[in-house]
């Protein structure tokens, strides 16, 4: 597939179903203080870091960059008695997490719409927290989701990113022998393109946000792996329907892959969180 055919909205949309079970229910990595941890401790145990990190505090405005299944904005809204709007490039995003609001009883406080994180067209100086939770890694323009979220923040807002990241150089001649590799990994997990944090702090600065937070957090996400195949075993009669066998064996070999990445310290996870001046 070709980047011009590759369509991000599109592969999320025929994700999300299965990827409830695989990943869980917040749909991202976990934070994990011990291998025997629970991913759903674990995932809860990344959210809350980055609640810390956001420091929020009931009345505030928060925009979810790449919101997923809702959960997370569901679990702020709940939680901290914040107002979330909740975008993404997926309809079947937005009709998930609108459904979940409706569940839970959180549609006074959590909203969702069809939006991309790079060009919201959103009133500037319109949110007090800016939340991007694993989306990063699927936007090319990193500078323009920084300089987004710069521009809807008010002053003295905050912007709070967790992602894969990149920790060292990959030359060409590794791409290029490893392609097949690569392949699967685009397959399971869409066009990824991973930066490292200092480029996301290089990010930051250049639009005037003052960093507060910069952690590496690769060792302790290491364990969702091992995690997301074990669940890939537990649900496999439900994901051969949802996704087939040849997409099923793509997201286990893409976990081994990762986990591989993870070991050789090309590939990792970070924290960022910066506050724009005012």
């Amino acid at each position: 597939m070709s980047d011009q055919d590759y369509d991000p909205a599109a592969h999320y949309d025929r994700v999300l179903d299965p990827w409830q079970y695989l990943l869980g229910e917040e749909l991202h990595y976990g934070v994990f203080s011990s291998t025997s941890e629970a991913l759903p401790d674990a995932t809860a145990a990344l959210t809350q870091r980055m609640v810390d990190a956001a420091d929020l505090s009931p009345g505030l405005r928060v925009l979810d960059v790449g919101c997923g299944s809702g959960a997370p904005a569901c679990e702020l809204a709940r939680t901290h008695r914040v107002a979330v709007l909740g975008i993404t490039t997926s309809q079947a995003g937005v009709e998930s997490a609108q459904a979940r609001a409706v569940r839970e009883g959180l549609t006074d406080l959590a909203t969702f719409e069809c939006r991309d994180g790079t060009n919201t067209d959103l009133p500037s100086s319109s949110f007090d927290r800016v939340w991007a939770l694993e989306s990063a890694h699927l936007m090319r323009r990193k500078d323009r989701l920084i300089a987004e979220s710069a521009r809807v923040l008010r002053p003295r807002g905050r912007l709070v990113l967790c992602d894969i990241i990149r920790r060292r150089e990959i030359s060409f001649q590794e791409v290029k022998d490893r392609r097949a590799d690569f392949v699967v990994l685009r397959s399971a997990f869409g066009d990824a393109h991973m930066e490292s944090l200092d480029h996301y702090t290089e990010l930051a600065e250049r639009c005037e946000l003052t960093m507060n937070q910069v952690e590496d957090l690769t060792d302790a996400t290491l364990p969702t792996f091992d995690r997301w195949r074990a669940n890939a075993t537990e649900h496999h009669d439900v994901l051969l329907n949802l996704m087939g066998e040849a997409a099923l064996a793509d997201f286990v070999r893409a976990c081994d892959i990762l986990e591989a990445f993870w070991l050789d310290g090309t590939l990792g996870y970070g924290l960022v969180s910066a506050t724009k001046a005012g």
